[in-house]
């Protein structure tokens, strides 16, 4: 058994400030007595303990006090992605067979009509609350959330996270962060996402602060970086290059009070992680996943410069193997074993297994160096074989990345007849370059047949509510 966290949190730090928000904060004991009363109200609405409920809303503290309520109330809780569209929604909604969503005030209108309950904030608010008493303990294997895969490839999948899982994630990440005083996560990744969550569960388990933004803001999150308030950051690699972009405008370094910013997401660029270190960021990346709770691999501080592009080896309770290797830097599918993995999943998956032989597939592409470090090559789904070559779109985005004048590049195979898939690259501009220079600038780092066929600039490229790149969706640009 596991104690409830919020009320094992608020007996030991009570008055220690838990979340920041738009110059207002909320200590531990506010967070539990805010969390219990929303627990009590929608007792009263008819959610009962362990109902599957949804929840849409952006990442402010309301969020925060209702997902607490719903712990108290040991619900399982559908994290809904404020960016699927009406379609999405109700596949998630019917797939999870939820029994009520909760819903901001501002968002109802944006969710598909459905027969299912739907509470507004401001309704749950109203309701006179019920008496209830929350348990004291958790089983550890009982589902905390329900978060759906990302859909690379058919429909997408309802992952089961246990609290067991989450407690695995977050002390293993301890193991390999530790504490220090005055510890501060900045969230501006949303909490409906396994990164966002994830901080919450740190936060809550650890006993430090959460400063959480509704958005990323450039400019704000500089500040904070600059003066040192917050000691740690989830990004990826967009919010990274964002971020590195306002420091060398302001020729600025961050606070040697920042600890660590975990990037992950899939593999940062070699090149912001060089620039990282000219800013004094120290740029930790992760390997982690839906069915993993967040965090499976994380490299140290101290190999930052030595493994520089490697996300580490496997935290404290994990295991990594790749599939069929039989030496060091033999490529294959990422294989995961421990406590973080998913036991399943629900809906149209729920007789899918999650693992084989007590392992997860993870669908990614890997090897392990003499040393045991994993280097993540890419996703196994955007794969690009040309005249049977395999090419991988994050090699060439890394090249197109380094060029000066290019801020963000994503890479896809688009069909040809004479070699099965060629590349295409879809670029963001700093500056105006020509994209012949720029496949020029490919031939010179590039072997031909990974050369892109085609560049194409674009405003935006297309991403996911995490702000992960979303390949198969690129060749919708041309």
């Amino acid at each position: 058994m596991i104690p409830n966290w919020i009320i094992q949190r608020s007996t030991l730090t009570p008055e220690r400030v838990a979340v920041r928000f738009e110059g207002n904060s909320w200590t531990y004991q506010e967070i539990h007595e805010k969390s219990l009363d929303q627990a009590k109200r929608l007792l009263a609405l008819g959610v009962r303990p362990h109902d599957r409920v949804a929840i849409y809303a952006t990442s402010t503290p309301q969020i925060i006090f209702m997902i607490c309520g719903c712990m108290h109330l040991q619900c399982e809780m559908v994290l809904l992605n404020l960016r699927l569209s009406k379609t999405e929604l109700v596949y998630q909604i019917e797939d999870s067979e939820v029994v009520a969503i909760l819903a901001e005030d501002g968002l109802v209108e944006k969710l598909p009509e459905t027969t299912i309950r739907v509470y507004p904030f401001s309704v749950v608010e109203k309701e006179r609350p019920d008496d209830f008493t929350p348990v004291s303990e958790w089983a550890e294997e009982d589902t905390m959330t329900i978060m759906y895969t990302s859909g690379t490839t058919g429909f997408p999948k309802g992952v089961r996270q246990t609290i067991g899982n989450h407690v695995s994630v977050a002390t293993s990440s301890m193991y390999n962060t530790g504490l220090v005083e005055n510890d501060a996560w900045l969230c501006t990744v949303p909490l409906f996402h396994i990164s966002g969550f994830s901080m919450l569960c740190k936060c809550l388990l650890h006993g430090v602060r959460l400063d959480l933004y509704r958005k990323f803001d450039v400019e704000k999150v500089v500040d904070q970086l600059v003066e040192g308030s917050v000691t740690r950051m989830s990004v990826v690699a967009v919010t990274l290059e964002r971020i590195l972009s306002e420091l060398e405008k302001r020729k600025q370094q961050v606070s040697n009070r920042f600890l660590t910013m975990l990037a992950g997401g899939g593999p940062v660029p070699i090149d912001y992680l060089k620039r990282a270190i000219d800013r004094g960021i120290q740029v930790s990346q992760t390997y982690g996943m839906t069915e993993t709770s967040s965090q499976t691999a994380t490299l140290s501080s101290k190999d930052a410069l030595r493994k520089i592009g490697s996300a580490g080896k496997p935290l404290f309770f994990n295991q990594i193997q790749i599939a069929d290797a039989k030496n060091p830097y033999d490529q294959g599918e990422i294989l995961i074993r421990g406590a973080h993995v998913t036991p399943g999943y629900v809906g149209r998956f729920a007789n899918k297994p999650s693992q084989v032989n007590g392992w997860l597939h993870s669908g990614d592409i890997g090897y392990l160096d003499d040393e045991g470090y994993l280097f993540v090559v890419d996703r196994r789904s955007d794969l690009i074989i040309s005249g049977g070559e395999n090419i991988y779109p994050a090699e060439i985005e890394n090249v197109l990345i380094s060029h000066p004048s290019v801020r963000e590049a994503g890479v896809c195979g688009v069909e040809d007849d004479q070699w099965g898939q060629v590349p295409n690259a879809f670029v963001v501009l700093k500056d105006i370059v020509d994209t012949e220079k720029l496949i020029a600038f490919c031939k010179k780092h590039l072997a031909a047949y990974k050369v892109p066929k085609k560049v194409y600039i674009v405003k935006e490229l297309p991403r996911n509510g995490s702000n992960k790149l979303l390949r198969r969706k690129l060749q919708e640009l041309i």
